[in-house]
């Protein structure tokens, strides 16, 4: 069940991310009302907080696989200063 959480996740991840593009796309061209203007920019910061959130998820699970020193294999939690 866990799989399919991470699944739903990332496919509304990119759901929200398309949408979020899209109003920035519309707020650019500079067509909309005011009253169109505010709520597309309100709907773009909630937008922008559930993706950063996902990514945040995203990043708390990513793992690394390490060889140790006798050859055996296993995954340890991904911390960015091992990635040197």
């Amino acid at each position: 069940m866990a799989s399919e959480q991470g699944a739903t996740s990332i496919a509304d991840f990119e759901k929200s991310l398309d949408e979020l593009e899209k109003l920035v796309r519309d707020l650019e061209q500079g067509e909309l009302s005011l009253e169109q203007s505010l709520t597309a920019f309100e709907r773009g910061v909630k937008l922008t907080r559930e993706c950063q959130q996902a990514l945040k998820s995203a990043e708390q699970r990513v793992e690394q696989l390490v060889q140790n020193s006798d050859g055996t294999l296993e995954t340890r939690p991904f911390k960015p200063d091992d990635a040197n």
